[in-house]
Parts: C-alpha cells; sequence; structure tokens
C-alpha cells in the first residue's frame, strides 16, 4: 500500500519561512515524480512544484519560481518542499502526492495525473 505523510506547516510572519516534508511508503522502482500542490479556501488547486524520484529533475509554478525549493532524499523516501519569502498569498493546505509511471516527462502539473496523495498540512502566513 502506497501512503504519503506530509509535515511541517504551521503560522508564519510574511517573509518569512517553512519546510514541508513528504515521506513515502510503499513505492517500488524509481519511475515516479512527487509533487507538491496547494488548496486556498475557495480557490483550484495549484500545482507548485515537483521533482523525478530517477534523477531529481525539478520544476515549479511561476507564482513561487526563486521563493521555493524542491529536494529530495531518496535513502529516506523523504522530499522536501523549503519555502521562503513567504507571503499572505501562499496561505493554504499543501499537498503533496506522486504521480507513477511517467516514463521521460519531468514537468507533471495535472493533478489528475497523481494517483497518490497525502493528507495535506496547514500553512498560514500573517500579514
Amino acid at each position: 500500500e502506497v501512503q504519503l505523510q506530509a509535515s511541517g506547516g504551521g503560522l508564519v510572519q510574511a517573509g518569512g519561512s517553512l519546510r514541508l516534508s513528504c515521506t513515502t511508503s510503499g513505492l517500488t522502482g524509481d519511475d515516479y515524480v512527487v509533487g507538491w500542490f496547494r488548496q486556498a479556501p475557495g480557490k483550484e488547486r495549484e500545482w507548485i512544484a515537483c521533482i523525478t524520484r530517477l534523477d531529481a529533475t525539478t520544476n515549479y509554478a511561476d507564482s513561487v519560481q526563486g521563493r521555493f525549493i524542491i529536494s529530495s532524499d531518496n535513502s529516506k523516501n523523504t522530499v522536501v518542499l523549503q519555502m521562503s519569502s513567504l507571503k499572505p498569498e501562499d496561505t493554504a493546505v499543501y499537498y503533496c502526492a506522486v504521480a507513477p509511471d511517467v516514463g521521460v516527462i519531468k514537468r507533471i502539473t495535472n493533478f489528475a495525473w497523481y494517483n497518490y496523495w497525502g493528507q495535506g498540512t496547514q500553512v498560514t502566513v500573517s500579514s
């Protein structure tokens, strides 16, 4: 059984930083992508970043490019989202997810491709 456990959310002031972690279990092989999404109240789910298991290729949404960094520690089956220069508009529930069997595709922004999801962690940025 594939499981994802997200952690690290919290309350931070604008301009501050937070580190989210996503630990996976039950996945086999290297042919998958781990992505981070967020959803604010009343808004659609938004893809923000992803990283390939095989070669750690990273991709970011324009809204977080230059402020967020996604990285992986394959030995611990953990993907980290380091968030800096946080803004009130970053407030949302953040989810990690896995898209399996991706082949050569490095950038997956469509949530429909992600078969496995973590439980979400709340990030609140105060102004």
